[in-house]
């Protein structure tokens, strides 16, 4: 089918992106919107706008009927839901089929499938990816020591539903493990619905890396390269970067053939990243999950490749086939991505909501800006705190870096707090700046961070 109009069922930054993707494809855009967003950037730019509902997430952006509704009063063929809110939604994938409405996304099969840790763990098993030593379902803190007992220590529990940092802790002693799971379990089930933990080794010295791919209804899965995520705070990535840094040309062909294996053998449609916990200690990596969507990161690898991911969710969800062959795909440079947040980090993050009094992002060759933020704009304390991406690109990994520090260091926000000062101290480290990212790097970061004042609101 040939998408003519698609409702966005997302806000700020990705909204703005979506737009922008449909636009250059000549598809008119619907803006479902909260009432506190009726007014946004994303909302001039749409073609439409819909309101579908209060302030509150559960009531607005989370909820399926209101959306599904407001693309069928629109007369839009199709939804595309970003990233977050219903991006990952089996519920919404199925309420579109009934309503034969196309979602640009997978379908709701895969959707549970990724969305079940355990599940996901068997099928990357099955597709020959390597996976963590660890259990199925753990029904108990007894069974759950017998298993520790056998693989190791230290041990991770995760919600087999779980994202985000969710429902996941870190046992390092037999003694924890009673009570850690009783914590892991209601966080699991205040979180998800679903209490279910499963159990896996838990690597100290890890990086976090990830493979981007796409696949067709015609049975094409192709990857645009790996980015490093190593760099983040409780489990939410602050910097990510492309292609991974450090990493042999080995391991590199390996993690890439690995996520088009997982892919493949499930016949995946839409833009999804496979996600690899790797062991530095070891030289090995791991299958982590897959998230069935475009990630918040998808830039870094648009800016070493040249290839339009959003529009290519577009035309993959109109039955395309794939613009690119595997062989098409190049690797240019280096990219890397900070998050600005409007958080206070000085003040263990906290947000920083408010309206923006100065807004100067830095401009220049080589600079990317993925933003739906403006000087004037009031930033809502309902939702998440992400002001912007900066994204910058080099030909080579250390020119990237000076890059980045130089457009942090000319990028001027008032009003409310931000993570900018925090982004700069990261870059600017040493072990940063030679690659030697782990994932608990930001945690010595956070220590480490000059007291600069209060920050400019």
């Amino acid at each position: 089918m040939t998408i003519s109009r698609v409702l966005i069922a997302n806000r700020g930054e990705i909204a703005v992106r979506v737009i922008r993707a449909a636009d250059a494809l000549g598809i008119e855009t619907v803006l479902a919107v909260s009432e506190p967003d009726r007014d946004s950037m994303a909302a001039a730019m749409a073609g439409r706008v819909i309101c579908i509902g209060p302030a509150s997430a559960s009531a607005s952006y989370l909820n399926v009927g209101a959306v599904v509704m407001a693309a069928l009063a629109a007369g839009a063929d199709a939804i595309h839901p970003g990233y977050g809110f219903l991006a990952e939604s089996p519920d919404l994938a199925d309420a579109c089929a009934e309503n034969g409405i196309k979602l640009v996304g997978p379908s709701a099969d895969h959707m549970r499938q990724m969305g079940h840790k355990i599940e996901a763990r068997a099928l990357a098993a099955k597709a020959g990816v390597p996976t963590l030593a660890g259990s199925e379902r753990v029904g108990s803190a007894d069974e759950a020591q017998m298993i520790a007992t056998r693989i190791g220590l230290p041990v991770m529990l995760k919600a087999a539903s779980g994202g985000g940092g969710r429902g996941m802790k870190i046992v390092t002693e037999v003694s924890q493990l009673a009570e850690v799971f009783t914590a892991a379990s209601a966080e699991a089930r205040a979180a998800f619905g679903d209490d279910t933990l499963y159990l896996e080794r838990y690597i100290a010295n890890a990086r976090h890396i990830e493979v981007q791919v796409l696949g067709d209804a015609h049975g094409s899965v192709i990857h645009l390269g790996e980015r490093d995520c190593s760099t983040q705070r409780r489990h939410q990535k602050v910097i990510e970067e492309a292609p991974a840094p450090n990493i042999s040309d080995e391991f590199r062909d390996n993690i890439r053939t690995a996520a088009v294996s997982l892919a493949s053998n499930i016949g995946y449609e839409g833009a999804g990243t496979v996600e690899f916990i790797a062991d530095q200690d070891k030289g090995e990596f791991y299958f982590l999950e897959m998230n069935c969507r475009v990630q918040v990161e998808h830039p870094v690898t648009e800016m070493i490749t040249g290839i339009d991911i959003v529009q290519e969710q577009f035309r993959i969800a109109g039955g395309a086939p794939l613009s690119y062959a595997q062989s098409d795909v190049t690797i240019n440079g280096h990219a890397i991505e900070c998050r600005i947040n409007a958080e206070i980090a000085a003040e263990d993050f906290r947000p920083s909501p408010g309206t923006i009094t100065a807004w100067q992002p830095p401009e220049g060759p080589g600079i990317r800006l993925d933003s739906h933020c403006y000087e004037g704009y009031t930033v809502p304390m309902f939702y998440d705190s992400l002001l912007a991406k900066l994204i910058v690109t080099g030909p080579d990994r250390a020119q990237a870096l000076a890059a980045m520090n130089e457009a942090l260091s000319h990028f001027r926000i008032e009003g409310v707090g931000t993570t900018l000062a925090f982004l700069r101290h990261a870059i600017g480290d040493a072990d940063f700046a030679s690659g030697k990212v782990n994932t608990t790097l930001v945690d010595r970061l956070i220590r480490e961070m000059p007291d600069e004042g209060p920050p400019t609101i």
